[in-house]
C-alpha cells in the first residue's frame, strides 16, 4: 500500500510534468511564430471546443472514478460511460458541422473550431478508459494514456517551426493527428493491461441511474466550464483576438503554475473516498495537508511574479511580458484560494454533499459573469483577472463556511498568512535588490524565514508529511 501510493504520486506527477512541458512548448512555439491575431483565434477555437466537451461530460467522469474506487463493477460502469461519450460526442460534432451559419462572418474561426473539434472528439472518446484506470488507481497506466497527444503535437510543431513550415493548416492537422494517436494508444494499453472489453452498452436503467448520480455534478460542470473560460470567450468575441492572445498567454502560465495541485488532486478523490467511507481519516492529517498546500501555493505565486517581467519578455521578444504584469499579479493571488477550493471540494464530493457544491458554484458563477460583464469593457484583461479573483475568494469563503471539521476552521487564516508572507518577501527583495538574479534568491530566503517565524512550517512537519505519503497515521 505504501509503495503503491508513492508510485501513484510519482506516475501522476511525471505525466503532469511531461504534459506541462510539451504544453508550454506548444504554447511558446505558437505564441512566438504566429501573429497575436492568429494566436488569439486558435485560443478562441480551443476555448469553444474545450468548454463544449467539458459540458458534454455531464460530470460523469468524476462520478465514474468514485464508483470504481468504491468497488462498483468496472466493466458495467465503463460500457455505460462509453455509450454516453460516443452518443453525445457524435451528436455534438454533427451539430457543429451543420452550424456553419453561426460563424458566417469568420470562416477561419469556424474551420479552426471544426478541425480542433475533430481532434478533441478523439480525446473525448478516450476519457472512459482514463477515468476507469484512475478509479482503479492504475495511475501509471493512466499516465501513459495522457501524454501521447501532447508529445506528438509538441514535437511536430517544433519541427514545423524549425523548417519554417508552420501554418494554420499544418497546425490543425497536427492537432488532429496527436489526439487520434492518443485514442488509439489508450485503447491498446487498456486492452493489454486492464483486460476489460471496450464496447458501448445501452441500458436505460443503468444509464438513467448514472445520470441521476451525476445530476448535481452536471450543474457543477456547466458552471465550472463557463467559469473557467467565460472570460476567454467574452474577450475573444467582444474585445479582440489580440487581447485574447495576451490574456490567454498569462492565463496559460498561471495554469502551469498550479502543477503541484494538479499532481495531488487526482490522488485525493480515491484516497478520500476510502478514508471517509470508513470514517478512518485523521483530522491532523487533513490539517497538515491544507497547511502544506498553502505554503506551496503562496511560494508558487511569489516565484511567478519575481520571474515574470524579465524572463517572459526575453523569451517572447517583448510580446507578452510587461503587457501582462498586472494581469499575472492578480491571477497569482488566486492560487491559494484555488488550492482551498479543490481541497474542500474533494472532501464534500466524497461525502456526497453535491447539492451544496452546486449551490456554491452557482453563486461563484454569477459573481464571475457579473464581474466580467462589468469590468472587461473598462479594464480589459485586468478586469477579467479581477473578476476571476473575486469568484475564487467567494467560493473559498463559502466552502470554508460549510466545513464541519473543527481542525480546518482556521484554513482561511493560514491562507492569508502565507499570502502575506509571499507579498512581503517579494516587495522586500525588489526594494533591496535591483538585479533580477539577486532579487529572486533573496525573495525565496525572505519567504521561508517569515514562514518559519510565523510557524506556518513547524519542525515536525517533514516527518508527519513523510508518514502521510507512506500511508501512516500521525499524532
Amino acid at each position: 500500500m505504501k509503495k503503491r501510493l508513492i508510485q501513484n504520486l510519482s506516475a501522476n506527477t511525471l505525466q503532469l510534468v511531461i504534459n506541462q512541458l510539451f504544453g508550454v512548448l506548444m504554447f511558446y512555439v505558437l505564441s512566438v511564430n504566429l501573429s497575436k491575431d492568429s494566436f488569439g483565434l486558435i485560443n478562441l477555437a480551443l476555448t469553444v471546443v474545450f468548454t463544449s466537451f467539458n459540458i458534454l461530460s455531464f460530470g460523469i467522469d468524476q462520478t465514474v472514478v468514485k464508483k470504481v474506487a468504491h468497488g462498483d463493477d468496472a466493466r458495467s460502469v465503463l460500457s455505460i460511460y462509453i455509450f454516453h461519450v460516443v452518443f453525445t460526442g457524435i451528436l455534438f460534432y454533427a451539430i457543429l458541422v451543420l452550424g456553419k451559419m453561426v460563424f458566417a462572418g469568420d470562416a477561419l474561426l469556424y474551420r479552426l473550431i471544426l478541425f480542433v473539434g475533430a481532434g478533441k472528439l478523439m480525446i473525448f472518446f478516450s476519457t472512459p478508459l482514463k477515468q476507469v484506470s484512475g478509479g482503479m488507481e492504475r495511475f501509471k497506466l493512466q499516465a501513459y494514456m495522457l501524454i501521447v497527444s501532447n508529445i506528438v503535437r509538441g514535437s511536430a510543431l517544433v519541427v514545423l517551426a524549425a523548417t519554417h513550415l508552420l501554418s494554420i493548416d499544418h497546425i490543425m492537422w497536427v492537432f488532429i493527428a496527436g489526439d487520434t494517436l492518443e485514442l488509439l494508444c489508450s485503447v491498446y494499453l487498456f486492452k493489454k493491461y486492464i483486460h476489460i472489453s471496450i464496447a458501448p452498452r445501452w441500458n436505460k436503467t443503468e444509464y438513467g441511474l448514472l445520470l441521476i448520480q451525476s445530476l448535481p455534478q452536471i450543474g457543477v460542470v456547466l458552471i465550472t466550464s463557463a467559469l473557467a473560460r467565460f472570460d476567454w470567450l467574452f474577450i475573444g468575441f467582444m474585445v479582440s483576438a489580440v487581447k485574447l492572445a495576451e490574456y490567454s498567454f498569462a492565463y496559460k502560465v498561471f495554469e502551469i503554475s498550479t502543477l503541484p495541485l494538479l499532481a495531488i488532486a487526482p490522488l485525493l478523490i480515491p484516497r478520500f473516498t476510502r478514508l471517509f467511507k470508513n470514517e478512518s481519516y485523521n483530522r491532523s492529517y487533513l490539517q497538515l495537508i491544507i497547511r502544506a498546500e498553502m505554503v506551496i501555493a503562496a511560494f508558487t505565486g511569489l516565484l511567478l511574479n519575481m520571474c515574470w517581467n524579465p524572463l517572459i519578455d526575453y523569451v517572447t521578444g517583448g510580446k507578452y511580458g510587461v503587457v501582462n504584469s498586472y494581469t499575472i499579479f492578480i491571477l497569482s493571488l488566486c492560487l491559494p484560494f484555488i488550492y482551498v477550493m479543490n481541497f474542500f471540494w474533494t472532501i464534500y464530493f466524497v461525502q456526497n454533499r453535491l447539492k451544496m457544491i452546486l449551490q456554491v458554484f452557482l453563486v461563484t458563477f454569477a459573481i464571475n459573469v457579473a464581474g466580467d460583464l462589468l469590468l472587461i469593457p473598462f479594464f480589459k484583461n485586468e478586469g477579467a483577472a479581477i473578476a476571476f479573483l473575486a469568484a475564487c475568494v467567494i467560493q473559498a469563503v463559502l466552502f470554508n463556511s460549510k466545513n464541519k471539521i473543527s481542525e480546518l476552521n482556521g484554513t482561511l487564516l493560514v491562507l492569508l498568512k502565507c499570502t502575506a508572507c509571499a507579498i512581503v518577501s517579494g516587495a522586500a527583495a525588489k526594494l533591496l535588490f535591483q538585479n533580477f538574479w539577486m532579487a529572486i534568491p533573496a525573495s525565496i530566503v525572505f519567504y521561508f524565514l517569515i514562514i518559519i517565524i510565523t510557524r506556518q512550517i513547524k519542525p515536525a512537519d517533514y516527518k508527519d508529511l513523510s508518514k502521510i505519503l507512506l500511508g501512516e497515521r500521525i499524532k
